[in-house]
């Protein structure tokens, strides 16, 4: 089977996030700010059909922007199947791809990594993430990807709530911000 074209996939993946990520209602975000609606990406991001179209549109949404890139990740959870599908994308088009996952806090056993996964040290790696509220997340990635020796050349999200992470993490990170969607895009405005 063939990917479909992609104006096509980035059609049918706004659709299933709509149909299936947009939750309406009141909800506490993790900033802790409320909201009158979720967007749960996991809902996206580990679905069958979607994972692979997230994958091709991430993919196509960074090379679209000019960026180079060797390795894909980012903090533990949000971002870990967004990096799997940003690999498999790779791998399906030719690429050599890794992924990453960056914990919350140094191991203080084994080998005491924060960044686990083939090593990030001296390579170009996107930071990823699937939605963004304060930018804090992906900030804190960037932050453990450095300190491993990485260098980030700009963060990617799926979905971008419109809500100051991009102005953050472009002035605090010093990189691009790059999203595939916007909330307006999903109709909330």
């Amino acid at each position: 089977m063939t990917a479909p074209a992609l104006p096509a996939a980035r059609a049918r993946l706004l659709d299933l996030i709509s149909d299936l990520a947009v939750v309406r209602g009141k909800v506490t975000l993790s900033s802790g700010a409320e909201a009158d609606y979720y967007i749960d990406l996991r809902r996206i991001t580990l679905h069958h059909e979607a994972s692979q179209l997230v994958g091709d549109v991430m993919l196509d949404l960074i090379d679209g922007a000019g960026i180079s890139f060797e390795s894909a990740g980012g903090l533990t959870m949000g971002a870990d199947p967004v990096a799997t599908a940003v690999l498999n994308a790779g791998a399906r088009a030719g690429r050599p791809i890794d992924a990453f996952v960056v914990r919350k806090a140094q191991k203080s056993y084994g080998m005491g990594r924060q960044v686990e996964g083939p090593d990030v040290a001296g390579r170009n790696v996107v930071v990823l993430e699937d939605t963004s509220t304060t930018g804090g997340s992906a900030l804190a990635a960037v932050e453990g990807v450095r300190r491993a020796g990485g260098n980030v050349v700009a963060v990617a999200v799926i979905v971008d709530r419109n809500t100051g992470s991009k102005e953050r993490i472009e002035a605090e990170a010093g990189v691009p911000y790059l999203y595939a969607f916007g909330k307006d895009e999903l109709g909330l405005d």
